[in-house]
């Protein structure tokens, strides 16, 4: 018995792709038996981590998309251009989102009920600040960067930190904390693009 070593780029089914092998039929090798066995479990554990970690890109990857669609929704620049133009570029953004909307990612992440309620409500407040965007960016934010304080050891000296939402997110996960402190970076960066700036 023999373990087939699988090369480390990523690759694809169907495009050379090599996943961990045993060779039952094999008498070659100096290695006992469980220690084989251990050698290809070693690689699939690895294997599944590096997909996981691709499939997590590709969620984060989606949701840029799907913000920048939004903000193409909602640009100003839809004011300087005729009815007619501005209909057919609203019908090609749906379409495009409709398109988007049809990919499904997703990496489960291991939670107890109390990490469930914590997520929930982290989730609602980004939520809550995502819709007052347009009717306050500059109070909106403020307020995201209060949140990204309470995800960082390094806060923004100009901002406090919003206690309730620092609560919130301590009682996540740490694959949660880091996804949440990446969708308030994307936010941040978003606002940025506007030229929005935090309330002194």
């Amino acid at each position: 018995m023999e373990v087939d070593q699988f090369s480390t780029d990523w690759t694809y089914p169907g495009e050379g792709s090599r996943l961990p092998l045993i060779d039952e039929s094999s008498t070659l090798g100096t290695q006992p038996p469980k220690d084989r066995l251990i050698a290809v479990l070693d690689q699939v554990e690895m294997r599944v981590e590096r997909l996981r970690r691709d499939t997590v890109r590709i969620e984060e990857e989606r949701d840029s998309l799907l913000s920048t669609l939004d903000s193409v929704k909602h640009s100003e620049l839809l004011n300087d251009v005729t009815e007619c133009d501005k209909d057919d570029i609203m019908r090609y953004a749906e379409r495009i989102l409709a398109r988007a909307m049809t990919v499904e990612v997703a990496v489960r992440t291991d939670r107890d009920s109390q990490q469930e309620e914590a997520l929930h409500q982290v989730n609602m407040y980004i939520d809550q600040l995502v819709v007052s965007v347009h009717d306050d960016a500059v109070q909106a934010h403020t307020r995201c960067q209060m949140y990204m304080n309470a995800c960082t050891s390094q806060p923004d000296p100009t901002t406090g930190t919003d206690k309730n939402f620092e609560t919130a997110i301590l009682g996540c996960t740490l694959d949660d904390q880091k996804r949440v402190k990446k969708r308030l970076q994307g936010l941040l960066d978003y606002f940025a693009k506007l030229n929005v700036t935090t309330c002194s």
